[in-house]
């Protein structure tokens, strides 16, 4: 697996702790209904002191207070690696430019001095002999290999040509034989 860029390692740590914070208030929000709904049936039920059940209330309202705070900063880091993910999109865009930028630069500096253009013209033409030389080179290869199949196939026909005609000759000295 090729290595990961700084923006890639980067979303993806905000994606991973996004999730995580998201599960902690879910978490948090099951355990906050879960008090308050003790705590409302504990009111109901009970003539319990209207002091206990406000503290109660209390501790439940902070709870959900905490489970709301958590929930909005999963939320902010959803968002912030959606953010480091479109950043990545853009400065893949600016090495993209920043790259053929570069190299029009380098190639109009090459092909503005006359040095330069015939030592690239000669390098050129030396690339190209390669080139062409290494398609001979293939073809002379491929024709000896054919050659080689066709006389071992000339060879093979001769030796059975042979064979039947030494074949023949036993059959007509029989036939000579019995006449």
């Amino acid at each position: 697996m090729a290595a990961q860029t700084k923006t890639q390692r980067q979303a993806a740590a905000k994606k991973a702790a996004a999730t995580r914070k998201r599960n902690a208030t879910q978490r948090s929000a099951s355990t906050t209904k879960g008090s308050a709904r003790r705590t409302t049936n504990s009111a109901r039920r009970t003539a319990k002191s209207a002091a206990a059940t406000s503290r109660s209330a209390g501790r439940t309202s902070k709870q959900a207070t905490r489970t709301t705070g958590r929930g909005i900063d999963a939320a902010t880091q959803r968002l912030e690696a959606i953010a480091t993910q479109a950043q990545r999109a853009l400065l893949i865009q600016l090495g993209a430019a920043a790259e053929l930028g570069e190299t029009l630069a380098q190639t109009a500096q090459t092909f503005t001095n006359l040095e330069k253009v015939v030592r690239e013209l000669d390098r050129y033409e030396r690339r190209g002999e390669r080139v062409m030389n290494r398609g001979q080179q293939t073809a002379k290869r491929r024709r000896r290999g054919i050659e080689h199949e066709v006389r071992s196939a000339q060879r093979e026909v001769g030796r059975q040509a042979n064979g039947l005609r030494q074949d023949a000759e036993e059959v007509v000295d029989r036939i000579k034989s019995l006449a």
